[in-house]
């Protein structure tokens, strides 16, 4: 595997995660999950996506935000009218060189962004740092 199919994967990740914490924040301000009923009596709802462009350590990376219809819903992740999303490569790495295993990480993100890593991102196609110690 190169540095470049290395980097395609995380960039891959990276959207993923960044996509399913914001459609997670969603869930959480309207108080339902998307393809559920609203409660009733909710006057908002989802209103779709739009398309942002994020900054990134290794460049900018397309995603798409969801949003509300009454334009209320403020992002936490990436908040409005910020581009910046950082160091998240780092953070993955570093989990690797702790030695975690990606069923480990998988279930981390799970837990942190209520993200559902595929099986398409499983150590086969990110080498395992070497143990430190």
């Amino acid at each position: 595997m190169t540095a470049g199919d290395v980097e395609a994967v995380m960039r891959k990740l990276k959207k993923a995660v960044i996509e399913r914490a914001s459609g997670a924040e969603m869930n959480h301000y309207l108080g339902y999950s998307a393809g559920h009923a609203k409660p009733e009596g909710a006057a908002n709802h989802r209103n779709g996506n739009s398309g942002k462009t994020g900054l990134t350590d290794d460049g900018p990376l397309r995603i798409d935000i969801p949003c509300d219809r009454n334009g209320a819903f403020e992002p936490k992740l990436i908040g409005k009218h910020e581009q910046r999303f950082t160091d998240f490569d780092d953070k993955i790495i570093a989990m690797y060189s702790w030695g975690m295993t990606v069923r480990e990480i998988q279930a981390f993100l799970l837990e942190m962004y209520a993200t559902v890593v595929s099986p398409d991102f499983n150590g086969s196609r990110i080498p395992r740092a070497p143990n430190s110690g």
